[in-house]
């Protein structure tokens, strides 16, 4: 049994709200920690996708998926059966919708690709989704997109390893696999509302990952206050001005209702 995550000593709780009502530009950084509670399981955790299976890796670096039809086969299986499909938003996610209907939330860049802020009712223009979503397949030759569930029913239909419909290209989901350049205009606009924050939230990071946890010193840098929920140290924890360890579930909906 995992040990149970601690809870935040309540007057800090009772300091961040106090922030957070006075903030009128906040921005929101996740990571796969806010969607655990839904279901979805994070990376680099204890119980992380490749921390049980590190040679689940191989599927997600580019090089290796464009050039071996086996790994690409075995990819598709594993969109079948991945946990977004039936994966619903928790209340981390809700307690963000709480501040965009709050008139708060300046820009909420995710890490995640699983769509679950834009289900919870988070407005789709605000979401800044750097490392793309599962929802969408795209070619690698010709560069369409199309609905996710279009392509896997032809998996369930028999076809291990579909091809693009239009130029017959090599399929995959419309994220940023390991070896596969960022999107440049959607990098830009992280930092840039980064800088714009007066407020910037990181939950669920590990802030390892750049150029997005760059996001985070940035918006220091700018004059923002810097708030980290995360259940385990992260590189920024020194430059925070406040560090919330526990449940994502119970602590954002705390620091972010009205």
């Amino acid at each position: 049994m995992p040990n149970p995550l601690p809870s935040p000593d309540p007057d800090l709780i009772a300091t961040v709200r106090g922030w957070v009502d006075q903030a009128s530009r906040i921005v929101a950084l996740t990571g796969a920690g806010i969607s655990t509670d839904s279901g979805i399981p994070d990376f680099r955790g204890p119980q992380g996708v490749w921390t049980r299976n590190p040679a689940a890796e191989k599927l997600s670096t580019i090089q290796n998926y464009l050039a071996d039809p086996e790994v690409r086969k075995a990819a598709w299986q594993g969109r079948l059966e991945h946990t977004a499909w039936t994966a619903r938003p928790n209340p981390g996610h809700r307690a963000l919708v709480t501040l965009e209907q709050r008139g708060k939330l300046h820009a909420l860049i995710t890490q995640n690709v699983d769509e679950l802020h834009q289900i919870a009712g988070n407005d789709r223009d605000k979401v800044i989704e750097v490392h793309g979503t599962i929802r969408r397949v795209m070619c690698w030759r010709c560069g369409r997109r199309s609905p996710m569930e279009d392509t896997l029913a032809r998996v369930r239909a028999g076809e291990a390893d579909p091809a693009c419909l239009d130029c017959g290209g090599i399929l995959k989901s419309d994220t940023i696999s390991f070896g596969q350049a960022l999107v440049p205009e959607v990098i830009e606009r992280a930092m840039r509302v980064a800088r714009e924050a007066d407020l910037l939230i990181a939950v669920g990071s590990t802030l390892q990952v750049y150029p997005v946890a760059g996001a985070v010193p940035l918006a220091k840098e700018a004059g923002a206050r810097v708030v980290i929920v995360n259940a385990d140290e992260t590189p920024m924890d020194d430059i925070a001005d406040a560090l919330l360890r526990g449940s994502i579930s119970a602590v954002l909906p705390a620091i972010c209702a009205g």
